[in-house]
């Protein structure tokens, strides 16, 4: 006799509803998910995954409607669940991992009381036992120090922490079903290992069954039972990890094989046989001296960068790579002056910039740009996407209104994006799309600099591989010098020509990146090489 699966989910219809019309989102989904199974549900930004696991616990936005289908949890009919009994299941026994941490956490609530929270109301504990258990829960998902950081507020985590914080939670009540919507896809490739052990871990000590929405082929073949494919909507194909990747049988899985990363990766060169123009240089473009910053003068302080020393030649790219909370982005801002260091010197062209203040720092922004790590934090929410890219051209007075919309159009197709995009808002785009215009945004000015704060983790595979390209090609064509930040080393591996390795505040190696993925000197190093999930997929 076969058993019921844990999950069923029959002609899954979702349509979102705007001004202009009614897009159908989901097209007919079918999908099961058995008890103590791992299901990866694979597709590229707006593709229909994510709506999927929302849609599966009833968190669709208001615009979205659920327009037909059957969806049962344990055989009872989830459609037909009211509010208070759905939250009575959510939470207790569906567990769900949202993709955006900067927007799921509450920013005037410590982080133990957030996690304390689930555990009285679903377990019932002590308000003292509560917080005692947050505190364990913090260290299950591999947040260091998680006493202090369970006093601290959301804003005072990196993105890789607080992401930690929502698995935490999601896994905190052990629900019978996890709904993980990209929950590693801010993590370095030490914690994303750490945190797939941990839900192994809880599959095997409890049976709970994994549906794990992810864009990472690597993390799919790795980590999934199966792998269902989605594409626009709909399911293309379907079947074993290691069947689908190794023989996929949909031109659309044979794409997304193709372009997934891996430690085969190799450095991308200029699109059509163009030359990358490095400038010859007596001094570096770039050169930091004794850089450190502390948080927190009382207490416990937390050193954040600890006497940094590397230069970047113009033309070039410096790649620092690192696990959450290693100090690597705090790094990006102090060369950008956004946040003023303790000490040591920024020498950018020639020039001390380090304390700059009023109009030379207001010149310096034009030389020097910045992508940040979230798309769903940088962008205004009330501006249309036009607007946004727009922005730092009306700012600076470059042009006209109509030479400045040509300057937008040509910009959002330089990013992939499709110029009738321009008249909507951020929230009417997926998390690639959004990152895609943050990207336009930071190119506007044709910057001489541009510092890349993890720029591509919100990228499905083949949409990294066109922007990493387009960033390539950019360089070959202005001369840009880029600071790439990233925890994926699959994707410094494609773009970068130095790499210093960051942790705890302390550059532990640099060189070439040839030498490093070559021959790592450090133990840290050679870690981080060996927890990249799915070293082999890319070779198909």
């Amino acid at each position: 006799m076969t058993s019921v699966p844990l999950l069923t989910v029959r002609g899954l219809r979702v349509d979102y509803t705007t001004p202009k019309g009614t897009t159908a989102a989901l097209r007919g989904v079918d999908l099961d998910v058995d008890r103590g199974e791992v299901v990866a549900v694979v597709g590229e930004s707006g593709s229909g995954k994510s709506t999927i696991a929302h849609a599966l616990v009833r968190l669709l936005p208001e615009e979205a409607t659920i327009a037909g289908g059957d969806i049962r949890f344990d055989d009872v009919d989830v459609m037909s669940l009211s509010q208070r009994a759905l939250r009575r299941v959510r939470g207790a026994r569906i567990g769900f991992v949202p993709q955006d941490p900067s927007h799921s956490l509450n920013p005037v609530l410590r982080i133990g009381e957030q996690i304390a929270e689930v555990v009285r109301r679903h377990l019932g504990l002590t308000p003292p036992a509560a917080a005692a258990r947050a505190v364990e829960i913090l260290d299950e998902v591999g947040v260091p120090d998680p006493a202090q950081r369970a006093r601290q507020y959301p804003h005072e985590l990196s993105g890789g922490l607080r992401q930690r914080v929502l698995i935490g939670i999601a896994w905190a009540c052990n629900p019978e079903l996890v709904i993980a919507d990209e929950p590693t896809s801010a993590l370095d490739a030490t914690v994303q290992r750490h945190v797939l052990d941990r839900m192994q871990a809880m599959r095997a000590a409890h049976g709970t069954s994994v549906l794990l929405v992810t864009h990472d082929l690597g993390v799919a073949a790795d980590r999934a039972d199966r792998i269902v494919v989605v594409n626009k909507g709909e399911i293309v194909e379907r079947g074993a990890s290691a069947e689908v990747l190794a023989d996929p049988q949909h031109e659309y899985t044979r794409r997304l094989v193709a372009a997934a990363p891996g430690l085969r990766s190799r450095r991308l060169e200029p699109s059509g046989g163009a030359s990358r123009a490095v400038t010859e240089a007596s001094e570096p473009f770039l050169r930091v001296r004794g850089l450190s910053k502390t948080y927190g003068s009382t207490g416990s302080p937390i050193v954040a960068a600890d006497d940094l020393e590397f230069s970047i030649d113009r033309g070039t790219t410096f790649a620092i790579v690192g696990e959450s909370g290693s100090g690597k982005s705090t790094t990006a801002r102090m060369i950008a002056r956004i946040v003023e260091s303790d000490a040591g010197t920024i020498t950018f062209d020639g020039a001390d910039i380090t304390r700059l203040r009023g109009t030379a720092l207001r010149q310096l922004r034009r030389r020097l740009q910045v992508v940040y790590q979230n798309p769903f934090g940088s962008l205004d929410p009330r501006m249309t996407i036009g607007a946004i890219i727009d922005e730092p051209l009306r700012a600076f007075g470059m042009g006209s209104r109509g030479e400045r919309a040509s300057t937008v159009r040509d910009l959002m197709a330089d990013v992939r994006l499709d110029p009738a995009l321009a008249a909507r808002r951020p929230a009417q785009l997926s998390g690639g799309q959004r990152q895609r215009v943050a990207i336009a945004r930071a190119l506007a000015l044709r910057p001489e600099m541009i510092i890349l704060d993890e720029p591509v983790s919100a990228l499905d595979v083949s949409v990294q591989e066109q922007v990493l390209q387009l960033l390539v090609d950019l360089q070959a064509e202005h001369a840009l010098t880029y600071l790439f930040i990233s925890h994926d080393l699959g994707v410094i591996r494609q773009i970068s020509d130095e790499v210093a390795v960051m942790r705890r505040g302390v550059i532990l190696e640099q060189g070439s990146a040839e030498s490093v993925f070559a021959a790592p000197q450090h133990d840290y190093t050679r870690d981080l090489l060996s927890a990249i999930p799915g070293g082999g997929v890319a070779a198909g």
